[in-house]
């Protein structure tokens, strides 16, 4: 079957700039909506259950969608369909990460995070452990999760609305990302949990109706011919048979082979660990609707990650990894590109108008995201570290926290903004494998031997967070992410020495072997009464909040 030449990314940039009226008017239209139910919401009490958890009152589906918004991020929509148009194979490994990792979520963390805990992952950890040292250990590193994944969404950002007004000198690309972190303060402190859930359930219902009709246009393109659609997306790769075939990215030398199982294995443990999903079982009222939660959010995202590697195929096959490559190195205009190509091609209104249509669901796809993650971090500052190192008695209400949780809001905003203009030149999803390789090798270790191992002691959980903590952020920074690469962080420079992309192979070992050592050398023993209390109250809900 005869495709579509691969057309040169330039003159589809230029083409999109012809329609960034429509554009700008869809981006303001979700921004007044968004802004208009944080008005509506902050008009209620302001205590701290309302804006850590929305009262508690979100159905299970209502939650489950909340909980997709939250989870498919720009690394989904933008990052991983711009790396299967480049990759093929080994661009799709990434989904099934992705999707794998829900499955331990539902069946170990759904429920019994839901008795357990409050408001954050600290409430969990602390339980049965002596409180300050565990909140401030975990605070940091949900904070250190939060930030990392913070700056894979405003970096695709960046990349889309650069790509959307045809700013390829970079001003737009930073402007957005100011923007976006800008509105991200506003929603999280004005409108807390609830107005964050209502607008990820408005952006999922975007997100997913507009790759349904996207994945439609593909197929019908190709005459529902998947094999057809196979072929065209090898040829338009430039890599052939190979495109088709594991090894392109994470083939060849024994250092790719193992960047892609450290990859792996961060992603599969990673979901378990991301403070912000962790928060989303907390809206709901019981623990069974935590775990019908997390089936309706295993279905929209297992469905969601189908059409996405139509959409990546479609862009190799449509538009041309060249194309997608030229446009952006890292491939986070894949589908923009493919959006306004089937629309009709460059200069053509219909193709103009979908991929204003694209973009600004993307860029609705990175307000919610970034929103639950600046409210999840800014919760761990107020209700975790604040909350941990205080003296004084808690105010009731928890007003204080609100207020300390604000304020956080802003500071967090402002780091992510300064670390995103320094990323910008990253794709999404290997920023997000890096955060997935953090909350793994931090949060997972000490979740885990927290709910099922009865001699896990309060130094076995400090020890098991900064003991995958550490380690993996600084394997990140001395590695090809930050330098020592055409795509790093810092491309001019070189001085890294670890060679993979992900730390988690290293990282995610190394913290549950710290938390074990913690437990097991002398000097401290485990309450055994407490530990009981939490077993009850994990199985049952028995006490719960």
């Amino acid at each position: 079957m005869r495709v579509r030449e691969a057309v040169p990314a330039h003159p589809l940039a230029a083409s999109a700039t012809e329609h960034q009226g429509l554009a700008m008017t869809l981006f303001t239209v979700f921004v007044a909506v968004t802004l208009a139910i944080t008005v509506w919401v902050g008009r209620r009490r302001s205590d701290s259950e309302e804006f850590f958890s929305g009262g508690r009152m979100f159905s299970p589906m209502e939650n489950g969608f909340a909980i997709s918004g939250d989870y498919l991020s720009a690394g989904s929509f933008l990052g991983v369909s711009g790396l299967i148009a480049l990759y093929g194979y080994d661009g799709i490994l990434y989904l099934i990460g992705f999707l794998v990792a829900w499955l331990g979520v539902l069946m170990l963390v759904a429920e019994l995070v839901r008795n357990c805990g409050r408001f954050t992952l600290a409430d969990v950890l602390s339980a049965r452990m002596r409180e300050r040292p565990v909140r401030v250990a975990a605070g940091t590193s949900s904070i250190t999760v939060s930030v990392l994944y913070l700056v894979a969404q405003m970096v695709g950002a960046g990349s889309l609305v650069s790509l959307l007004l045809g700013d390829q000198g970079g001003y737009a690309r930073a402007w957005s990302v100011v923007g976006v972190g800008t509105l991200m303060v506003v929603y999280v402190a004005f409108g807390g949990m609830r107005a964050t859930t209502w607008i990820q359930i408005v952006k999922a219902v975007l997100l997913l109706g507009g790759t349904v009709a996207l994945t439609v246009l593909v197929l019908l393109r190709f005459h529902g011919d998947v094999n057809g659609l196979l072929r065209a997306a090898a040829d338009g790769s430039g890599h052939g048979s190979a495109y088709l075939r594991p090894g392109l990215k994470y083939g060849g030398s024994w250092t790719n082979r193992l960047d892609f199982f450290s990859l792996g294995l961060a992603l599969v443990l990673g979901t378990a660990g991301l403070p912000h999903i962790l928060a989303r079982f907390y809206t709901v009222p019981t623990a069974r609707a935590a775990r019908r939660s997390a089936v309706w959010a295993v279905g929209l995202i297992g469905v969601f990650y189908l059409m996405t590697m139509v959409l990546g195929l479609g862009a190799s096959a449509v538009v041309g990894s060249d194309a997608v490559r030229e446009s952006d190195p890292a491939g986070n205009t894949a589908v923009p590109l493919l959006a306004l190509d089937l629309g009709g091609g460059s200069g053509s209104t219909g193709g103009t108008v979908l991929f204003a249509v694209v973009g600004a669901i993307a860029f609705a796809t990175i307000l919610a995201v970034v929103a639950g993650l600046t409210l999840t971090s800014s919760a761990s500052v107020a209700h975790d570290l604040y909350a941990g190192l205080r003296r004084r008695a808690a105010e009731p209400g928890g007003r204080e926290e609100v207020r300390v949780a604000r304020f956080a809001a802003v500071g967090i905003g402002a780091v992510a903004i300064v670390l995103t203009l320094f990323a910008r030149g990253l794709n999404t999803a290997v920023v997000v494998g890096v955060a997935f390789a953090v909350a793994a090798s931090a949060n997972v270790p000490a979740l885990l031997f927290t709910l099922f191992w009865r001699r896990f002691t309060t130094r076995g959980t400090v020890w098991a967070i900064y003991g995958g903590l550490v380690p993996a952020v600084v394997l990140v920074l001395f590695s090809p992410v930050v330098s020592g690469a055409p795509g790093a962080i810092f491309p001019g420079a070189d001085f890294h020495w670890f060679p993979l992309q992900n730390p988690g192979i290293v990282s995610i070992p190394l913290g549950f072997l710290a938390g074990w050592l913690g437990t097991v050398l002398p000097g401290e023993r485990a309450d055994a009464g407490r530990h009981a209390e939490l077993e009850v109250r994990s199985l049952t809900g028995a006490g719960a909040v």
